[in-house]
């Protein structure tokens, strides 16, 4: 199914794609809190992602410069009954595992406020681009809960647990320095330049060969889950896919020509 199909089903999402790089902006005013809908609307748009062949990279942000997303919707989070959390709790972490597992790389482009589960999305995407004026909290505990996303795992395989429990015990907000120097964003830009950034590195990322690509991100992803041997044995099997396709083929073909190669994702 092509984008340009399923565009228009979307009611809190904007896609474009440009030179193979998806943009996916959450619209959703004010600050593009999350609700049911919205996961619903991104899982959607990854499994297109995941399937389109013109799409090699996948940058995600929020609309406006006040937000990137400020969370979950709490006044549906407040009404709802514990059947209903759960169901739509369910429908998050498929959404984020989507976003985790995609063979496409995603980078967010974090152009202000990452609060609870859009911390939780920025944390799911391989890449973070955060505008200087970016700011970063798990404020759950204040509220009486927890993340529910993913968060509690995914921010200590980053920073460790020792300052990973500390921000979440305290909910406390930090800047985009202080994320960059604990490793959470691999860039600071000035404000406004957030996307800007994203998209460039996205498009340097699109020119490398797709299936490389892919297979960097399941021995990384799947091999930080495992002990160092299994780890070497999934890197060893990506290897080898990576050398058996045509891409593979044609990139040391052109080394030992001293050429630029020409990689057509095969």
């Amino acid at each position: 199914m092509s984008i340009e199909n399923v565009v228009t089903e979307y009611k809190y999402l904007m896609v474009e794609v440009e030179n193979k790089v998806a943009t996916v902006t959450i619209n959703r005013a004010p600050v593009n809190a999350l609700n049911a809908q919205v996961y619903q609307e991104l899982s959607r748009i990854f499994d297109v992602l995941d399937a389109n062949d013109d799409v090699h990279v996948v940058v995600i942000t929020g609309a406006g410069e006040k937000a990137f997303v400020a969370g979950a919707d709490i006044n549906e989070m407040a009404g709802a009954d514990l059947v209903t959390v759960v169901k739509n709790n369910k429908i998050s972490r498929n959404m984020f595992k989507k976003v985790e597992n995609s063979t496409k790389p995603v980078i967010a482009a974090l152009n202000g406020l990452a609060l609870g589960g859009g911390f939780e999305l920025a944390l799911a995407c391989d890449l973070r681009v955060a505008s200087e004026n970016a700011k970063f909290a798990f404020p759950e505990v204040g509220l009486g809960i927890i993340p529910g996303g993913g968060g509690t795992q995914r921010l200590q395989k980053i920073i460790g647990q020792g300052l990973a429990k500390e921000l979440l015990y305290t909910g406390e907000m930090f800047t985009a320095e202080q994320a960059l120097s604990w490793h959470i964003v691999n860039k600071v830009v000035p404000a406004g330049e957030a996307l800007a950034a994203a998209k460039e590195l996205a498009e340097k990322l699109a020119k490398q060969p797709p299936v490389a690509l892919q297979m960097l991100k399941l021995a990384v992803n799947t091999g930080a889950n495992t002990d160092i041997e299994s780890g070497l044995i999934i890197e060893s099997n990506s290897f080898n896919t990576a050398f058996s396709t045509e891409d593979g083929k044609e990139g040391l073909v052109a080394f030992t020509e001293k050429r630029k190669p020409n990689y057509k994702g095969k």
